[in-house]
């Protein structure tokens, strides 16, 4: 190459250097307009019109227009790699592969969409994209109409009618169409995570998995669901929120029949069936089926109660249990019985009540024959059997069966009176007195003597006035 300051020891030698200063464009083809300031560089470009290949690769048949690519190619048989990145040891076989490198350490990205703000390091890149946008899929596939943006694509797509699985793991035999993601899967076995969080320094092993998790920290909501309006920060979440629209249940449980729309929730409720246990609390060995229920009952240990009622500053473990808690504030019953109106908070609350209508007693002791409706009551009424008594009372000896008696028995101590009667201001410590009270004031009699049909508004009457006819 000359410069301004070298010699040249003819005068035609000087005069083709001085055209790079000058910007003189004498050999021009007649194909397509393109210019050159040298002679030889239009034989060159001449050959793309030709279709001549007079540069051929003796390895493999290769063949191109110039030697300076043949030179490149070259370098694939004999493993020379002469461009290398000193950010990252990265090394290529030419220097336009090392210039397109280096774009991922500067973070440059020159090719910008116009459509989308989307911008990219390669011009090929942003051509591939364009296809988004204009909606144009030239590759299609002749088997089945498939059609893609790029050709790559299509012959991975390909693999699928022919059944081909070119990568295999040489640790587990999993096999793949493509060798990333047979790259991706061995680092299930070395365990390595390429793709680091600046923000917390979670890892992962794939890129796209880093940008949805960046997402969590730039609160990035991408996905918008067209029925409600609920955002999330990836495609597979929303894909998964609009089977609750559709009510699409996917994934059936091959034990029972019942349907899911997630893969983790068939998952989670296959351990019914296998009675599975898999997590298990270090304090007091309570086990059960999915880390949110351990994550749960750990606060019982540690008494954490996250979310608390601006209300009445009622806090509890779960999101759920305090939106539920909020209905008693504002009113709201969106659980209705179709059989007598009676409404509720809670669904689980209005399947028990259902209970009164079909006479479903599904919970039975095997002592008496008692049945009932939840398995919480059941657990209480053995304790009559077992003669178990595990709420007492710090005041004095008074033991019983169930936490909201214990309650009610404190009030004897603090003289509590929170049921007041509307009409007289009789004041009592629990509900179940003022209710026989107010019958003094209603004059309702709901207890019977089947002797003589003499009525009483309390079942201690009736038991006194039954002396009387036993002489007991």
């Amino acid at each position: 190459m000359y410069t301004a300051t070298q010699p040249c020891n003819q005068r035609g030698n000087l005069k083709t250097p001085m055209r790079k200063h000058t910007g003189e464009r004498l050999y021009m083809c007649e194909e397509c307009g393109y210019a050159c300031n040298q002679s030889g560089h239009l034989a060159r470009h001449m050959r793309i019109h030709t279709g001549e290949r007079p540069y051929k690769c003796e390895e493999c048949g290769y063949a191109c227009n110039n030697s300076g690519n043949l030179k490149t190619h070259m370098r694939i048989h004999t493993g020379e790699r002469p461009y290398k990145c000193e950010e990252c040891g990265y090394a290529c076989n030419n220097s336009g592969l090392l210039k397109k490198h280096m774009l991922i350490h500067t973070g440059e990205k020159p090719y910008k969409c116009e459509v989308c703000s989307y911008a990219c390091n390669k011009s090929g890149n942003l051509k591939t994209h364009m296809r988004i946008h204009t909606g144009e899929r030239p590759y299609k596939c002749e088997v089945c109409g498939y059609a893609c943006t790029q050709s790559s694509t299509l012959k991975t797509h390909m693999m699928k009618h022919s059944g081909e699985r070119p990568y295999m793991c040489e640790e587990c035999g999993y096999a793949c169409v493509q060798s990333g993601h047979l790259k991706r899967h061995m680092m299930m076995h070395t365990g390595e995570r390429l793709y680091k969080c600046v923000v917390c320094v979670k890892a992962y092993n794939r890129l796209g998995n880093l940008a949805r998790h960046m997402r969590i920290h730039t609160g990035e909501r991408l996905y918008m669901c067209e029925v409600c309006g609920d955002a999330c920060n990836n495609s597979g979440s929303l894909k998964k929120h609009t089977r609750l629209h559709s009510g699409e249940r996917l994934y059936t449980c091959d034990v029972c029949s019942k349907a899911f729309n997630q893969t983790g929730n068939l998952k989670k409720h296959m351990t019914i069936h296998t009675e599975e246990r898999p997590f298990m609390c270090e304090k007091c060995g309570y086990a059960c089926n999915n880390s949110g229920h351990l994550k749960t009952h750990m606060m019982i240990h540690t008494e954490e109660r996250p979310y608390k009622c601006e209300e009445c500053g009622y806090a509890c473990t779960q999101s759920s249990t305090l939106k539920t808690h909020m209905r008693i504030h504002t009113g709201e019953r969106p659980y209705k019985c179709e059989e007598c109106g009676y409404a509720c908070t809670k669904s689980s609350t209005l399947k028990t009540h259902m209970m009164i209508h079909t006479g479903e007693r599904p919970y039975m002791c095997e002592e008496c024959g008692y049945a009932c409706t939840q398995s919480s009551t059941l657990k209480t009424h053995m304790r009559i059997h077992t003669g178990e008594r595990p709420y007492k009372c710090e005041e004095c000896s008074y033991a019983c069966t169930q936490s909201s008696t214990l309650k009610t028995h404190k009030r004897i101590h603090t003289g509590e009176r929170p049921y007041n009667c509307g009409v007289c201001g009789y004041a009592c410590n629990n509900s179940g007195s003022l209710k026989t009270h107010m019958r003094l004031h209603t004059s309702e009699r709901l207890y019977k003597c089947e002797v003589c049909c003499k009525t009483f508004n309390q079942t201690g009457n009736l038991k006194t006035h039954m002396t009387i006819h036993t002489g007991k």
